[in-house]
């Protein structure tokens, strides 16, 4: 851990996306494995990631962003609406694009192969994003920032990556294809987490002034994604389940955040 506090926040970026990747990469490996998984784990593991994501869009970018914006004489509340409605406009654009993409006469396998893993991968551009400014604020030292938090961002991504990689992975698995092919593709939706979380790292160090749109944005991206992939589908079965996910995932970022951040 002290290796890792003394990396610049660029390389601790890169670290902390390889983390989200690999996870995804994990995930999307369980169909050499399985060709079901059973629901009440993955209900539980969504939803404790729902409850890390929220939190962390507050206590690791919106309330940072705010207090930069202040500080930068910028109007804070009109800065972090319009970042976080940017944020989440751009997730649900993406998904009514894909979808428009699937009336189009795609074929099924195609819509398996094509679909899933463009939104999993336009969903995990933010993320990457969020992570690398998340990291590149703590190095800048700048007020409500953490490296702890940072890191506890990059986990909560990477709890939901698993799910999303086995879920990008097994629709392929079960049209027929091989287990390499399903893996693959599974896992490729992952590969633009460090590149763009590297991207982050960077636009925060070198473009401060950007920083509290960037930071919303990513805030934004992420409660759609919160709001249309992992709550409907923790909830559909296991609602209890999910529930206590949610509470505990928020919870320990909270208290994380609040008494150690």
């Amino acid at each position: 851990m002290d290796w890792f506090l003394r990396q610049h926040s660029v390389v601790q970026a890169l670290l902390g996306t390889l983390f989200t990747y690999g996870v995804t990469a994990c995930g999307a490996a369980l169909v050499f494995f399985f060709r079901e998984i059973r629901r009440k784990p993955l209900d539980i593991m969504m939803g404790f990631a729902a409850g890390v994501m929220i939190a962390a869009s507050f206590w690791s970018l919106l309330s940072p962003a705010i207090e930069l914006a202040s500080t930068l004489g910028h109007c804070a509340w009109l800065t972090a609406a319009a970042g976080f409605l940017s944020g989440g406009l751009f997730i649900m654009l993406s998904d009514l694009l894909l979808s428009r993409l699937s009336r189009d006469g795609l074929t099924r396998r195609s819509k398996s192969s094509l679909l899933l893993v463009s939104a999993i991968t336009l969903h995990n551009i933010p993320e990457g994003l969020a992570v690398g400014v998340a990291f590149g604020c703590a190095g800048l030292g700048l007020e409500g920032a953490s490296t702890l938090s940072a890191i506890m961002l990059a986990v909560g991504i990477g709890l939901q990556n698993f799910p999303e990689g086995l879920c990008a992975a097994l629709p392929i698995r079960n049209t027929g294809k091989s287990c390499r092919r399903s893996f693959f593709v599974g896992q490729s939706s992952g590969m633009v987490e460090p590149p763009a979380g590297v991207l982050g790292a960077l636009a925060a160090i070198r473009m401060q002034a950007l920083l509290p749109l960037a930071l919303t944005f990513s805030a934004g991206a992420m409660i759609a994604v919160v709001c249309s992939e992992l709550i409907p589908e923790s909830f559909r079965d296991n609602k209890t389940l999910a529930t206590l996910g949610v509470l505990a995932g928020f919870a320990v970022m909270m208290v994380l955040d609040v008494a150690l951040g």
